[in-house]
């Protein structure tokens, strides 16, 4: 059954290495919502045994940035969908890295530069742990949704950022997000 340790294993590389989703959450520090976020694409690393990192593309909310600008509290969850059953989990502090931040050019060399990127996310943690697994379903990977990508390489840099003032100026319970 389940193990909890205080870094990033091995065996949890292996998983995340091989994981085409993970899902993200975090959550307000006093009532509101909870946001429970599915991510793709190849934006997630492990920096080292106590920090990872992902490229935030923008979407049509901004919860993540907000909570994590509020509170920090951010878990990371990945899911064996072949193979033996398994559930990994990250849980830590995260922060918010924009473009300007004197770290951020540094961070794209971990996670990448994507159309529409609006933001890195790093997190340190402070506990990891695996679960069974046993009711996750087998399924099969295709391919990526390239609808994103295409959707914001479409778009010129002010036509992003007029998204980002319009629609990720604060999460749906109100707090700060962009801008």
């Amino acid at each position: 059954m389940g193990k909890a340790f205080t870094h990033i294993t091995e065996p949890m590389r292996r998983l995340v290495a091989a994981s085409p989703v993970f899902f993200v959450a975090t959550a307000p520090s006093h009532g509101g919502r909870v946001n429970l976020s599915p991510k793709g694409y190849d934006t997630f690393s492990i920096i080292d045994d106590h920090t990872v990192a992902y490229a935030d593309i923008t979407g049509s909310g901004v919860e993540t940035i907000a909570h994590l600008r509020d509170d920090g509290r951010i878990t990371f969850m990945f899911c064996a969908f072949s193979g033996p059953p398994n559930i990994v989990r990250f849980q830590g502090t995260g922060r918010v890295v924009v473009e300007g931040d004197d770290e951020f050019e540094a961070l794209l060399e971990h996670v990448g530069r994507h159309p529409g990127l609006r933001s890195v996310v790093v997190a340190d943690i402070d506990r990891t742990s695996t679960s069974c697994g046993y009711s996750v379903p087998f399924m099969d990977f295709v391919e990526p949704r390239t609808r994103l990508n295409d959707h914001w390489s479409a778009k010129t840099a002010d036509e992003i950022e007029t998204y980002h003032v319009e629609r990720n100026a604060q999460s749906i319970d109100g707090l700060p997000g962009l801008g």
